[in-house]
């Protein structure tokens, strides 16, 4: 499963990057587009803001098929506090703007499956991951910062490898 979800995160960040370049996030001195996988980053004491963190939860497997089909939740956690221009009247409308990104982001709503290797080379695979529809939380209000949760179910199909192993 660990390649459909760096897969997922690829396809996200290369979306981000074209839809909006500004948004970005600098992490150890390096501007990058602003999203991120939790479990692959420093912990911090709290989720950065006006960037997309991805945390993955509830994994399973269906084996009644040909090739076993795993699915995996992401939960898209993203806030606001609103910009400093704008005295942070403008939580809202920034809101907006992130909802309607991770919606152009998860569209079309497959990727070419890729063998991700830490050299940094990409290589794809066989098959396709694919998800459903993003079920978008109720916008939470905390004190000065707006932030909702989005559930998306990603699913890929387990490929057997060269060796004659199967993927893990």
């Amino acid at each position: 499963m660990q390649n459909a979800k760096d897969t997922f995160y690829l396809a996200l960040r290369n979306r981000l990057a074209t839809l909006n370049p500004a948004r970005t996030i600098t992490l150890a001195e390096v501007a990058r587009p602003g999203i991120l996988v939790e479990e692959a980053e420093s912990p911090t004491a709290q989720m950065p803001s006006d960037v997309f963190v991805l945390r993955w939860s509830g994994a399973g497997m269906n084996t009644q098929l040909p090739a076993w089909l795993e699915s995996q939740t992401c939960e898209i956690c993203y806030w606001t506090r609103g910009s400093d221009t704008n005295a942070d009247m403008d939580r809202g409308r920034l809101m907006t703007e992130m909802d309607a990104e991770l919606a152009a982001m998860l569209q079309p709503a497959n990727s070419q499956k890729l063998s991700v290797s830490s050299a940094g080379q990409d290589l794809p695979m066989n098959t396709n991951v694919f998800w459903l529809d993003a079920i978008y939380s109720p916008v939470k209000h905390d004190g000065e910062r707006l932030s909702r949760t989005t559930t998306v179910q990603v699913f890929s199909l387990q490929e057997t490898l060269s060796n004659g192993g199967e993927e893990r």
